[in-house]
């Protein structure tokens, strides 16, 4: 299946020169959706997966089918804040800041295969911040798996000793 055709390329958006990926066409067609999920499933299975882990918001969109399609776990990543149990937390820099992820301090056991979920790979800055939550818990980082990667801003090079699957690249 040809996923490109439920992407929307919006140009111009959030800001002038950009051209965002809109997965929302994807999600609303349930075939493209499940096809989707279904190889972020066969990749994490491949894997050997305890626990999916997805930060705010498309990493719970991405994840969370996956996570239940294998009849496994998964983890919130979240801005600081918006979590309600005891935390741990890591900064990360933006194009014009700095913000704050953090994680349930209890959301990894030590030695938990973890997938990393996450619906883009730009930079390579939030997943960067996930793995160090992530490990920080003591899971092991089996696998990221993103629905697209956008090859041409190399976040890749962030995360060289992962082992990393995108559905689609531009």
């Amino acid at each position: 299946m040809d996923l490109k055709k439920f992407v929307a390329i919006v140009p111009d958006w959030p800001k002038e020169g950009i051209k965002f990926k809109d997965i929302t066409p994807l999600m609303a067609d349930g075939e493209a959706y499940k096809y989707a999920t279904d190889q972020i499933v066969t990749y994490a299975r491949e894997r050997k997966v305890d626990l999916i882990v997805g930060p705010e918001a498309r990493g719970f969109i991405i994840g969370c089918p996956v996570a239940y399609s294998l009849g496994v776990g998964f983890a919130p990543v979240r801005k600081e804040g918006k979590l309600p149990r005891e935390t741990i937390k890591v900064d990360y820099g933006l194009e014009y800041g700095k913000d704050v992820l953090t994680i349930h301090k209890d959301a990894i056991k030590p030695g938990q295969r973890v997938l990393i979920v996450d619906d883009l790979l730009a930079t390579g800055g939030t997943i960067e911040a996930t793995i160090k939550l992530v490990e920080e818990l003591g899971g092991v980082v089996a696998g990221i798996a993103f629905l697209i990667e956008l090859t041409y801003l190399e976040g890749r090079s962030k995360l060289e000793n992962y082992d990393i699957k995108a559905i689609l690249n531009y």
